[in-house]
């Protein structure tokens, strides 16, 4: 199953963004099966970062919280919300022409 997951930062999160992210890089890497597209939103401004967008196969819901849960921006409490919705791929997915 895919997941749609939207990571909102806290208030002035980007110190601990940017002092957690080579962790959180080596992260996803090492769980690249798993992460399959994401990024960083960004202000209205398009400058600065306040979170982050996901797209993760999961087998369900619990494993789903299980890998973010080690996700090091989420151990060092850098969101102030997390929203999770199932998401099936359609638009630009090659097994749907």
């Amino acid at each position: 199953m895919l997941y749609f997951v939207t990571c909102h930062d806290k208030p002035g999160g980007l110190p601990l963004r940017q002092a957690t992210r080579d962790a959180h890089i080596k992260y996803l890497e090492a769980h690249a099966e798993a992460f399959r597209l994401g990024g960083p939103f960004l202000d209205d401004a398009g400058e600065a970062i306040i979170g982050s967008m996901m797209i993760v196969e999961a087998p369900d819901r619990a494993a789903l919280d299980a890998l973010l849960a080690q996700d090091p921006y989420k151990q060092a409490g850098l969101f102030s919300r997390i929203d999770i919705r199932p998401w099936r791929w359609f638009i630009g997915n090659p097994e749907h022409h």
